[in-house]
């Protein structure tokens, strides 16, 4: 017997940070079918997890097997998050195989069904980078400088070629953070001045560039505009989706230690060659955690990423109601009244004494 009593929503992914609020935001209102590599302990009210391996051709198919059986073949949308991402390595055959064929797959497997839009989360970092005071937009270069967007940059090719009456929006989304941070740069940034490492000294970049963030309540709003406007969209929207105010790494840096300390930081820009050595030489440290810094995102400190959001403001109806300044104060708030769970919940190990420099 097929249930028909709501719409049906399939968001893969559905047990991330992303997803398990989407989930949230939409479960009172749609039946949601979250699409996970691993069937989960937990499930939130009104979802149904269903184990999808995105890399497999079989577990798709047996998925929408599954979906067309119970749910019949009308789909209200597709929210597509999941995808391969590290920052423990700069290139991997993964990005292939489950962001972009991954994606390939659904694709194909969603010919059957009666999709009213498909969203795929992808990433601002498609575009190149930009200079202060001139903001990217959707017509902006494409200029990928890594896997993990390049992917993406693959992957929004596949949609286009395979969507067919399909609608689609892709949104190319700034780095994503709430309340507690769980963001791992902006985290690590915390951290180093926290524990007044030597390091949170020197930048090996331009200290006036930056990139934009995004609160997560604000992407969720993007997300379930979309879905309520659905059939008043474009047919193959792509619409970027941050905070128009960029905050430089100088700006960052001071923040953080005015609200740690309450005191201004300074910060020294050191040569790329240096930085590499250093990155390199903790990476390969014994009995050491290895740092978030890795050799290879040193060529990548001085890209500036800020946004211009009209588009999205005139097709969504959607603008952040949000901004990182303000919300740092609740994060480093959370930090300081408990700090090992701060640390627990940044997947930062435990809280290290500092020493004064």
């Amino acid at each position: 017997m097929k249930l028909m009593d709501k719409e049906i929503i399939i968001v893969t992914g559905s047990s991330g940070r992303i997803g398990a609020n989407i989930c949230r935001r939409f479960g009172k209102e749609y039946h949601i079918v979250g699409f996970e590599l691993l069937k989960a302990l937990y499930a939130a009210a009104d979802e149904e997890l269903v184990p999808v391996d995105l890399s497999s051709d079989e577990s798709v198919h047996q998925a929408f097997t599954h979906i067309r059986t119970t749910y019949g073949t009308r789909i209200a949308a597709v929210i597509h998050l999941a995808a391969y991402y590290s920052f423990d390595q700069q290139h991997s055959d993964k990005y292939e195989l489950v962001t972009v064929k991954g994606t390939e797959r659904l694709l194909k497997a969603l010919q059957g069904f009666e999709v009213g839009q498909f969203i795929f989360s992808s990433t601002m970092l498609v575009h190149a980078p930009c200079a202060p005071g001139h903001p990217i937009n959707e017509e902006w270069p494409i200029e990928p400088k890594w896997d993990y967007p390049l992917s993406k940059v693959h992957t929004e090719k596949v949609i286009h070629e395979l969507r067919g009456n399909m609608p689609t929006v892709i949104m190319r989304i700034a780095g994503v953070y709430d309340d507690k941070c769980h963001s791992i740069p902006i985290s690590h940034q915390i951290q180093r001045i926290y524990e007044k490492q030597l390091e949170s000294r020197f930048f090996p970049g331009d200290i006036h560039h930056g990139a934009s963030f995004l609160h997560m309540d604000d992407l969720v709003d993007a997300i379930e505009m979309a879905v309520r406007k659905r059939k008043q969209l474009p047919p193959d929207l792509v619409v970027l989706i941050g905070e128009p105010k960029t905050l430089s790494y100088d700006d960052l840096q001071n923040e953080i230690s005015q609200l740690l300390f309450n005191k201004p930081f300074k910060t020294f820009r050191i040569p790329k060659i240096i930085a590499k050595i250093g990155a390199w030489v903790q990476c390969h440290l014994p009995l050491i955690t290895p740092p978030f810094i890795k050799p290879w995102m040193i060529d990548l400190a001085d890209e500036h990423y800020e946004l211009d959001i009209s588009k999205a403001k005139k097709t969504l109806g959607w603008e952040p109601k949000n901004n990182l300044k303000a919300s740092l104060v609740k994060i480093i708030d959370g930090l300081k009244k408990d700090p090992v769970q701060w640390y627990k919940d940044n997947q930062l190990g435990s809280p290290k004494k500092y020493v004064e420099f």
